[in-house]
C-alpha cells in the first residue's frame, strides 16, 4: 500500500512542505500567536517537524531514531495552546499544502489526520 509519504513525494517534499510552513508561520502576522511559541532561530523547529512528518507519514522514523517515542502533548505541555493556536496551526499548514501543491484527496487526508493531532494537542480552554 502506498503511504502518505510516498503520495506526498518523499524526503524531498516533505521537507518542501516543513520549509514553506515555518516561511509562512514567521512571514504572516495571521500566524503570530502560534511563531511567538517557538524560538527566534526556527531551524531546530523545522528540523524537528520534518523528521516528524516523515515517520508520521509512512516515510523513514528519523524522529524516533533521534529521540525515541514523540509524545507529543508532552513535549508541548510547556506552551498554551489552546483553540486558537490550533487554528492557526492548521490554517498555516493548509496554506502549506496548496502552496506545494499536494492533490486534493491527499490534501483533504492530511487536514483530517493534522487537525485530530492539533485539537490533542490543546491544554488551555478556548
Amino acid at each position: 500500500m502506498e503511504t502518505h509519504y510516498d503520495r506526498i513525494g518523499g524526503d524531498a517534499a516533505i521537507r518542501k512542505l516543513v520549509e514553506r510552513f515555518y516561511d509562512l508561520m514567521d512571514e504572516d502576522p495571521d500566524y503570530y500567536g502560534i511563531r511567538k511559541l517557538h524560538p527566534a532561530d526556527l531551524t531546530e523547529s523545522r528540523n524537528k517537524l520534518y523528521w516528524f512528518l516523515s515517520g508520521w507519514t509512512g516515510g523513514p522514523p528519523m524522529y524516533t531514531d533521534r529521540f525515541g517515542h514523540p509524545f507529543l502533548r508532552r513535549r508541548h505541555m510547556p506552551f498554551p495552546i489552546g483553540e486558537s493556536e490550533r487554528d492557526q496551526w492548521m490554517a498555516c499548514m493548509k496554506r502549506a499544502m496548496n502552496d506545494v501543491n499536494l492533490e486534493e484527496k491527499l490534501k483533504a487526508e492530511l487536514t483530517a489526520a493534522f487537525f485530530k493531532t492539533a485539537d490533542f494537542m490543546r491544554n488551555q480552554e478556548g
